[in-house]
């Protein structure tokens, strides 16, 4: 309890009485030391992998910044799948359209260009993005996202339903692209 005072100073209960409160029951409870999984710790780097269909709980900020790869899934569900991308200084996500399948972005570094349409050669709608903005995707339209930026454009997508296999990691755009 020592510890956690120091980790907590401001915490006015005692954060063991958390499986008191419904949402959390089930989880288990560690007497000894605090579970980082579950409270995703700042001073932890978080394991970037596929933790789906299980509950899951990330600091999606700090996994988004921490992850270097093109595409790395971090949760794969039956109707949901949440990704991390990282895109390099001047390049794009590559024009792309999902017939079946929403799709939510999410900045959370960096600025680029959103363009969308109905038809691949007329992406009428065209929008700056940045940290924080998020963006819509119908199923149906084609879409691409392109880093204008000096720094990797790093953000998360959300697919209903999943879009990559479990577990899916292209470390590049290329491998991402023969992957498809």
């Amino acid at each position: 309890m020592k510890g956690l005072k120091k980790l907590y100073p401001a915490a006015s209960v005692n954060p063991y009485q958390y499986r008191q409160i419904p949402y959390y029951t089930g989880y288990p409870v560690y007497a000894s030391y605090p579970d980082y999984r579950l409270f995703g710790h700042p001073r932890n780097q978080t394991r970037l992998k596929d933790y789906g269909p299980n509950p899951y709980v990330v600091n999606i900020n700090q996994a988004a910044k921490q992850n270097n790869n093109y595409r790395t899934a971090i949760w794969t569900g039956q109707h949901l799948q949440v990704t991390l991308m990282s895109i390099n200084v001047g390049e794009d996500i590559g024009l792309e359209i999902h017939p079946n399948i929403d799709q939510f972005l999410r900045i959370e570094q960096g600025q680029g260009i959103v363009q969308m349409g109905k038809r691949r050669n007329n992406l009428n709608f065209v929008r700056r993005v940045s940290d924080d903005s998020a963006i819509m995707i119908p199923a149906g339209t084609w879409h691409n996202v392109t880093n204008t930026g000096n720094i990797p454009l790093k953000l998360y997508s959300i697919y209903a339903p999943p879009q990559h296999p479990f577990g899916t990691v292209h470390r590049t755009k290329a491998e991402a692209q023969a992957a498809e």
